[in-house]
């Protein structure tokens, strides 16, 4: 295969959706406390969603989807804009779990079947695993299982970004930690190099560091640094050399300085703040506006009622021009240690 002309490309996240994917919440446990206020977030988040694109929203069963609805008519969300798949899931984070799509040099739209094994450190995980299979069956998409010889490739996609061009980041602290939380054991970074090549159309990859704090992925992506253009990625930074974030963030900036584009060229930094430490009981939460998605119609980013909530949108409302940049409070959203990023996938357009 001309790793020039990858017969798989994984659109940028900006470019137009078809729908973009949710799962209505109801495994309690990830937000122990607080699950009360978690379905109203949602259907903040699904508000948004639907004006510019279809929502394809997984619910358990029958139960379940009346639940949803009861929360998104009070809300005022358009019930036309949203289609129901009553799918079985453990957890529900589409980021990880979700289908994956990819279109090939026709433009035609295939569903990735990664692997998902809860982040390999939850027990709960054999229903979101088959999620992706689900939806090909009822969306009628070709699924395409990935595999390095022979082997199926265990992958989330909150553990990489893209820029649609070529060029693919990720962490080592995720994917090449051989002892903690290992997703597919004996794996080098040439062998993940050759399926993002295959899969996705990124000859182009950068390997960051550790991620961020309190994050029980163990270093995904996209709380730390995201794509917001083709030659521009915006980088999380803590400017209190006491917090934990302040060195892997320090060098995480220092390797992206070295880096280049997959035309060769630099890529323009920029950096956003961190919110202050967010913590409940006890616990480091991985707090992160880096976290946002873009929908057809804007840009949603969480907050955290905190006073570098208004920095980060600024900045990002800079670099984003095309939709409006709209903050979504996320402080009962991280108590299970994800936010918008995380919850959804996006199908993209034909």
């Amino acid at each position: 295969m001309n790793i020039n002309s990858p017969y798989y490309r994984f659109p940028a996240e900006w470019e137009n959706h078809e729908a973009t994917w949710l799962a209505w919440p109801h495994h309690s446990a990830d937000w122990p406390g607080k699950f009360a206020a978690i379905p109203w977030v949602f259907g903040e988040i699904a508000r948004h969603i639907v004006a510019g694109e279809m929502l394809h929203l997984i619910v358990s069963d029958r139960a379940h989807e009346l639940k949803a609805r009861r929360v998104l008519e009070k809300i005022g969300v358009d019930l036309s804009r949203i289609r129901f798949f009553r799918i079985p899931t453990d957890r529900g984070w589409m980021r990880d779990s979700g289908p994956m799509f990819v279109q090939s040099q026709k433009r035609k739209t295939s569903i990735l079947r990664f692997q998902f094994n809860g982040w390999a450190k939850y027990s709960n995980w054999h229903k979101d695993n088959e999620t992706s299979t689900k939806a090909s069956k009822t969306l009628k998409l070709p699924l395409t299982r990935v595999t390095n010889n022979g082997h199926n490739i265990v992958l989330e996609g909150g553990s990489i970004d893209l820029n649609g061009s070529g060029t693919l980041i990720t962490t080592e602290e995720c994917l090449l930690d051989p002892k903690v939380q290992a997703r597919n054991p004996g794996f080098s970074a040439a062998d993940y190099e050759e399926v993002f090549r295959t899969y996705l159309g990124a000859s182009n990859v950068l390997w960051l560091g550790n991620g961020v704090a309190g994050d029980d992925t163990h270093g995904h992506i996209d709380d730390l640094c995201r794509f917001v253009n083709k030659t521009t990625v915006v980088l999380c930074e803590e400017k209190n050399p006491l917090d934990l974030n302040y060195m892997p963030l320090k060098e995480n900036r220092e390797r992206l300085r070295s880096m280049k584009l997959e035309t060769g060229s630099s890529i323009e930094v920029v950096s956003i703040p961190m919110p202050a430490p967010v913590v409940f009981e006890g616990r480091r939460l991985p707090a992160s506006y880096a976290n946002f998605y873009f929908t057809n119609s804007c840009l949603l980013v969480p907050t955290f009622n905190d006073p570098n909530d208004r920095i980060a949108l600024g900045i990002l409302a800079e670099l984003v021009t095309d939709r409006p940049v709209i903050g979504i409070s996320a402080t009962d959203l991280i108590w299970g240690l994800g936010t918008i990023h995380c919850l959804t996938q996006q199908q993209p357009a034909v």
